[in-house]
């Protein structure tokens, strides 16, 4: 596999990794006891910290990355392992 293909798989997983990753960890101003302004959301986080959200998703994009690749290289489970409607056999 090239290296350019390796980058791109990467930060496909990366991206999805980062999306995912928002939501944990974070707390409204409600369940962190801190007032609101005035016209803010009720689900405006109040913690949200920018660096972890990056940190968890390099480490679990490396993880799926590395994985997939070792996967395309090994060929444990290929498109004939995953296909639930095999064709019929013809007559």
């Amino acid at each position: 596999m090239k290296i350019t293909s390796i980058i791109a798989i990467y930060a496909l997983f990366w991206v999805m990794s980062a999306f995912l990753m928002l939501p944990f960890g974070v707390k409204t101003h409600e369940e962190a006891g801190i007032a609101k302004v005035p016209g803010q959301a009720d689900s405006a986080p109040a913690n949200f910290r920018p660096w972890r959200v990056v940190l968890r998703a390099t480490v679990v994009a490396a993880v799926l990355a590395a994985l997939y690749i070792a996967n395309y290289e090994q060929g444990w489970i290929t498109l004939d392992d995953i296909n639930f409607f095999p064709q019929p056999p013809e007559n």
